[in-house]
């Protein structure tokens, strides 16, 4: 089956799919830690052909159906649709075919072809949804299901007409709950649905697919389609309907991906539900739904049947042809037999078209690892350290896309290496980062770009830091980065440091647009930190006091710029009052080791009424601020304390300030320091 850009004719009339009432449209999963996906297939099979929905019969075989084809048996004839078993270890695959083209459904529509699209097993009776499909792959107007009582040997179904039609509900697959369905909750197979077409619709013959429905049929009736109910509630109120009519999507997602791409003949503005498969996992108690768009792949998770289904994760494989290192494919399924017993590995079954007249890397059974972890939702447990935590085993890096297999470049500690997300669309932006199964602290991050090429590979502006919360990426507050950023070509393999206020996430990520003619980015190294620092102690980069800077007081208070009255550089604090308020001080927060010792120090002047400076810190429980008398009125002078953390406490707020005792009292302050004290 062809996905790709084809030359063929598209159909004179276009058909109308009504559209029912809209669940709630699909969030960002915050049940998922991490997630990873092969960039190609680990495995694959002496076989020809697509699509492979497939199922774990009681005789601990697998049994699927493949389109477009010979199946096994590559001496034989093409199909368009045939069923065959199939034996074997992942990485030692073997197949036999049992049966092909009528004598596994038949074409109700009178053009056009049939394609396998969800196969279940209840026992060892197997259940086929069959589609007819247009020759242009553009609308799919009817389906049956077909039923097995031999192991896939000979099939029946109902003669008379199909069990849908009119273009709804049917691309259809199954809940896959085990071997013969053994992990089943009740006496019910669950079947998902779109309505339209099994993907995009690309000539716009139908509305493309945005919505997924639900089905529910006992499990000894799945060929009855009187005995059907289709979901007409809500997540936390099911209710289903034995009328078509009545069905409301579990999930809705309206996002289009690809929006333009630089080349016109390819396929662009893409939805991301597709013909695909729901694996109930149930060692993690969750459903997985694994879905797909022309250049990429897209999971989402629920914790019932019903929903409510949220995004899980995307993995972009690019518009260019990167095969045999980087592809992704269709008709993606996760079967059950291939779940490890946690429930963390499974592998995941898509395919690229097609073995003719081009050789594909898997226009056959095709098979590549999925790992993810589920959020562990303990708090953040990182002290401050040295350590990168891009190192850690947990960390997973993602991106945008990639044109590498793996981006282990953004790790390695090697400059020269460098990864790149030119992907052929005319994107805005691009990003990198790392993603954790469990909250993390940090409060810096180092990249390295990458040496920019011809048409691209670099940051127009100054990109910004994000942190995953909630499963949402969110701009990090108060960050500023050193040097100053150099964006486009002048900018190639520099360095820089992006500081910000202790933060927690799952994730953290650089984002920036994209520059270029080919509008892409590239980065040769990228590290995150929870370090002890003081952010900006020279107020370079501050203009107003916020989530770096603070002020306790009520004085008068700001920044001078200019450089006429700083001590360094262009900028400092600056505090003033003419009457008694007491002690007036600058602060900032920051993460400290327990047990540690600090030394802080600052450059202060003061006007002659001040009679003292104070520098110190404070903490839940405790402080220890040091009075000092100033030496000289209007002039500079380094003042410094030694703060001993107590073994309980890993944040203080640093204080430097003056006591405001009446008078026209001003304080300047500027050069901030913060270091480590050896014992």
């Amino acid at each position: 089956m062809m996905i790709a850009a084809v030359a063929l004719t598209m159909i004179g009339t276009t058909a109308a799919v009504a559209k029912p009432a809209k669940a709630e449209l699909a969030a960002p999963s915050e049940w998922i830690g991490t997630a990873e996906i092969e960039s190609a297939e680990r495995y694959d099979s002496l076989a020809d052909g697509d699509l492979w929905p497939s199922c774990w019969a009681d005789d601990d075989n697998l049994y699927s159906a493949w389109g477009d084809g010979k199946g096994f048996d590559l001496s034989s004839n093409f199909v368009d649709i045939g069923v065959a078993r199939i034996t074997g270890p992942a990485d030692a695959l073997q197949g036999e075919n049992l049966a092909v083209g009528d004598e596994v459904g038949e074409l109700w529509t009178g053009s056009g072809t049939r394609k396998p699209t969800g196969m279940v097993c209840v026992g060892d009776t197997l259940y086929l949804a069959v589609q007819d499909l247009s020759g242009d792959f553009d609308h799919a107007p009817a389906a049956t299901i077909a039923r097995s009582d031999d192991h896939g040997k000979t099939w029946s179904w109902d003669e008379s007409g199909p069990m849908f039609d009119d273009h709804e509900f049917t691309t259809i697959w199954f809940a896959d709950y085990g071997r013969g369905g053994s992990w089943a909750p009740d006496d019910y197979v669950y079947a998902y649905g779109l309505d339209g077409n099994w993907r995009d619709s690309y000539r716009d013959t139908v509305p493309d697919p945005t919505d997924l429905f639900l089905a529910r049929v006992p499990a000894d009736r799945v060929d009855d389609r009187d005995a059907w109910e289709f979901f007409s509630g809500s997540p936390d109120s099911p209710a289903w309907s034995a009328e078509l009519d009545d069905r409301k999507p579990v999930l809705t997602d309206e996002r289009r991906v690809y929006g333009k791409l630089f080349n016109p003949d390819l396929r662009d503005n893409l939805s991301v539900l597709s013909q695909g498969h729901v694996l109930y996992d149930k060692p993690l108690d969750r459903y997985l739904y694994s879905s797909w768009s022309e250049y990429a792949h897209h999971l989402y998770e629920a914790p019932q049947p019903w929903g409510p289904w949220r995004r899980m994760a995307d993995k972009d494989y690019t518009s260019l042809n990167l095969e045999p290192d980087v592809f992704g494919g269709y008709g993606t399924t996760l079967p059950s037999k291939f779940l490890s017993a946690d429930g963390r590995s499974m592998l995941l079954q898509a395919n690229v078209c097609c073995s003719d007249p081009d050789d594909s890397p898997s226009y056959h059974y095709s098979l590549r690892r999925v790992t993810i972890t589920p959020l562990d939702p303990a708090a953040p447990a990182n002290p401050v350290a040295a350590t990168d935590l891009a190192g850690r085993d947990d960390t997973v890096p993602v991106s945008k896309s990639a044109r590498q297999p793996d981006l282990e470049a953004l790790r390695d500690g090697d400059v020269s290496t460098q990864v790149d997300d030119r992907d052929g669309e005319v994107k805005d932006q691009g990003w990198w980062g790392y993603t954790w199964p469990a909250q993390v602290e940090l409060n810096r991050v180092e990249f390295t770009v990458g040496r920019p090429g011809r048409t691209g590979g670099w940051f127009v502006a100054k990109p910004t830091v994000q942190v995953r919360v909630d499963g949402r990426w969110v701009d990090v507050k108060g960050q500023v980065i050193t040097p100053k950023f150099v964006p486009g070509r002048g900018g190639a393999r520099k360095a820089y440091t992006v500081r910000f206020p202790t933060t927690a996430g799952t994730g953290v990520r650089v984002i920036g647009s994209a520059g270029g003619d080919e509008r892409f980015t590239s980065l040769a190294g990228l590290s995150a930190f929870h370090g002890l620092q003081l952010i900006d102690g020279g107020f370079e980069q501050t203009s107003d006091y916020g989530p770096v800077w603070g002020f306790d007081g009520s004085a008068g208070h700001g920044f001078d710029s200019g450089g006429n009255l700083s001590h360094s550089g262009d900028r400092n604090a600056w505090v003033r009052t003419s009457e008694t308020l007491g002690p007036q001080y600058v602060t900032q927060r920051i993460s400290v080791r327990p047990g540690s010792r600090l030394e802080l120090s600052g450059w202060f002047r003061t006007s002659s009424v001040v009679q003292r400076t104070m520098i110190g810190a404070r903490w839940d429980g405790g402080e220890t601020i040091k009075e000092i008398a100033p030496t000289a009125p209007d002039v500079y002078t380094k003042q410094s304390t030694v703060i001993d953390v107590p073994d309980d406490v890993d944040t203080i707020t640093v204080v430097l300030g003056y006591g405001a005792d009446g008078g026209d009292a001003i304080l300047q302050l500027d050069d901030v320091g913060l270091r480590a004290v050896d014992d």
